[in-house]
């Protein structure tokens, strides 16, 4: 058998039904009455996540606080940062270079392949590799793992064939059968010398993107990062499983990604609703805020009326910054320049929540734990 092909299942397999599920949930995927801005707030948000979740995966314990933190100051060149938060800030370039450059029915290549490397690594001390941007030209082991990567003069057209897999157009109930595929496929490949389980992830996210996945809104906050970070244990597991190739490992594995796919695409449906979006994450995150004494009483007032409202004018916050128009200016000068609220355009005096990275974010992932959101590793206690 072709290890790029597909295995044969029976019909009545969990893997079939993973499929059938993830169909029907994508089938009644509308979208939704979550505002669209909103919704883009809310994705930025998941992608900064997924990337800390990336990294975290490899080994970064860097908290989710100082992440936001690095995130927001990440164009300043006259700060020295630690490597840890440095390797979040280059995955989320990575996944930003993704973003703009995969769109549905792109053709993957080679040179964006170490493209995504080459941003990933370069210049990190601990999580780096001697040359960003190439294929590997020694063997390499995987730490904990029994299987030797193919030898290093193989890479190239072992790459080929990955890419011309990805690439090739299947069946709507195969697509994502083929991602999680691919993604084990890449990784047993191991080409890069160092950063392959980071770049595998991002080039799992760069295949659903050129699925059309991104098209639909529930699925636009989807990544497969999510499925890997709930277990980081048992994702090795699953991948040292399915490494001999023979057809049962791989519908293992691809059984275990399609189950965590439905499992993590069925809570993100529910960013559809705009009512669960604000009442039961936006407005609980800023009380918070409140609580914990981040924000003023006047501060969480207008920040829970612009979350209600979505975006508002000066005049629309009266009932929470008092006194005169020259005095609520001043208020929302304060906002804006702590990067919790942002206008809605250049030049524009409308504002809106800005979700991430912001005060906020820390706050949200709260939430979004106490909601079951949040994936194991991401929970800086554990």
């Amino acid at each position: 058998m072709n290890p790029l092909d597909f295995p044969e299942f029976p019909f009545s397999s969990p893997l079939a039904k993973a499929i059938i599920d993830l169909e029907r949930v994508r089938a009644d995927l509308g979208e939704g009455t979550t505002a669209p801005e909103v919704f883009t707030q809310l994705r930025t948000l998941f992608q900064l996540l997924s990337s800390i979740m990336s990294a975290r995966i490899e080994g970064n314990r860097t908290s989710i606080v100082d992440a936001v933190a690095g995130v927001q100051l990440a164009d300043r060149a006259d700060i020295k940062r630690d490597d840890g938060v440095q390797e979040i800030i280059q995955l989320q370039e990575a996944t930003a270079f993704v973003d703009s450059a995969v769109g549905r029915g792109t053709i993957l290549t080679h040179g964006f392949v170490r493209e995504l490397h080459r941003i990933s690594v370069a210049g990190l001390e601990r999580e780096g590799d001697r040359t960003p941007g190439a294929y590997r030209l020694a063997d390499v082991t995987i730490s904990g793992s029994s299987h030797r990567p193919p030898s290093p003069g193989s890479v190239h057209g072992d790459m080929t064939a990955l890419l011309d897999f990805i690439n090739a157009d299947v069946d709507q109930n195969y697509e994502l059968l083929k991602i999680a595929l691919a993604h084990h496929r890449f990784v047993w490949i191991h080409p890069f010398g160092n950063g392959n389980g980071r770049v595998g992830r991002l080039m799992t996210y760069a295949a659903m993107r050129r699925q059309g996945f991104s098209d639909t809104a529930g699925y636009r906050a989807l990544n497969p990062t999510a499925v890997f970070g709930e277990n980081r244990a048992l994702y090795y597991e699953r991948l040292e499983d399915a490494d001999s190739l023979e057809p049962e490992s791989l519908i293992r594995w691809s059984t275990y990604v399609l189950e965590g796919l439905l499992t993590d695409l069925r809570r993100l449906a529910k960013l559809g609703d705009k009512d669960f979006v604000t009442e039961g994450l936006l407005v609980p995150a800023i009380a918070r805020g409140l609580a914990s004494s981040r924000f003023t009483a006047d501060e969480a007032l207008a920040l829970t009326i612009i979350a209600r409202k979505v975006d508002v004018k000066a005049a629309d916050l009266s009932s929470a910054f008092t006194g005169s128009a020259a005095t609520r200016s001043q208020d929302i000068r304060k906002l804006l320049d702590r990067g919790v609220i942002e206008p809605i355009a250049e030049g524009k005096r409308s504002y809106r929540l800005r979700l991430a990275p912001s005060e906020l974010t820390p706050l949200l992932v709260r939430e979004l734990d106490q909601l079951g959101f949040l994936p194991r590793i991401l929970r800086d206690s554990e």
